[in-house]
């Protein structure tokens, strides 16, 4: 990859900077993607997923009997289907899966437990539609990594079936914000610093312990979890999220594949339309994905 695609990357990030008050950062950050387009052959459908708004993305590549949960990202206090649709569209076809994007509730408006209360939701919508456990993918990208590995931890506790596979890119799984990258890493992510997680942490947490481990699943008891793709880039300040959470997956006997990606930003996947690593991680996903549920079914058969 070309410096010159990271720096632009960088220079977009720096000519929208974070601003004050929540609606503006929250228009921010469907700003900052707005500029990609959906491909004409995505073909997109509203839902309501057990009491959630949802977005089903369908390419003409996806297993009808396969599908992928998004989470998408934002601290909690942001993001949505607008925001991360383009991606959500290209990691559907690279893993040759159907897309479900959940629109989960925010803070401060909606805090802890509520995204979390969503996501159960919208697995089970899943599973209500006839989709085998096995063939379903748990995703979720920076706040939504987290959150997605919170579900898994609580659908393992009630005894649901879990999916086939999870990829987490870019996940906050630690919201006492204890590594060391934090400090390590801010010299050179350009988005995510320890003051702004901190103010994030507190309005989704709304004064539960921030080592609560279906908030900060870093601390939670990862055993019995299915196969996990981790991907995360060396210029974030989020990189020792990832690292510690692969290393406790590993310990607790769990299948974890991590790949670092040299100088890649927080979220770098959003940016793949422009950035070759974008993309090459999300194609290093989708083989992830296909490889992982095809050797299930496999050895089902």
């Amino acid at each position: 990859m070309a410096d010159s695609q990271i720096a632009t990357v960088r220079a977009l990030l720096a000519s929208l900077p974070r601003p004050e008050g929540l609606a503006a950062r929250r228009a921010r950050l469907v700003a900052l993607t707005s500029q990609y387009a959906i491909p004409a052959d995505v073909r997109l459908q509203a839902v309501d997923a057990g009491g959630v708004r949802a977005e089903w993305t369908t390419t003409p590549v996806a297993h009808t009997q396969r599908a992928m949960l998004f989470l998408h990202g934002g601290a909690y206090i942001a993001g949505g289907i607008e925001s991360h649709r383009h991606l959500v569209a290209q990691a559907g076809r690279v893993a040759r899966v159907r897309t479900l994007a959940l629109d989960y509730r925010l803070a401060p408006e909606h805090p802890f437990p509520a995204a979390l209360d969503d996501a159960l939701a919208g697995y089970h919508y899943l599973l209500s539609q006839g989709y085998a456990p096995g063939e379903l993918v748990l995703a979720g990208e920076s706040a939504g990594g987290g959150l997605a590995l919170a579900t898994l931890v609580a659908l393992r506790d009630a005894g649901t079936p879990l999916p086939g596979c999870v990829w987490l890119s870019s996940p906050w799984t630690d919201l006492a914000m204890s590594g060391e990258s934090m400090l390590s890493k801010a010299d050179v992510d350009p988005l995510i610093q320890k003051p702004y997680l901190l103010e994030a942490a507190a309005a989704y947490l709304h004064g539960a312990e921030p080592r609560t481990p279906l908030a900060s699943p870093l601390f939670a008891d990862l055993r019995g979890l299915p196969p996990l793709l981790i991907q995360v880039g060396t210029a974030e300040t989020l990189l020792d999220d990832s690292i510690r959470l692969a290393r406790a997956a590993a310990l607790a006997d769990v299948r974890v594949e991590l790949q670092t990606w040299p100088e890649m930003i927080h979220a770098w996947t959003l940016y793949y339309p422009q950035l070759d690593d974008g993309a090459r991680a999300l194609d290093a996903m989708g083989a992830f994905v296909q490889h992982t549920l095809d050797a299930a079914a496999q050895r089902a058969s």
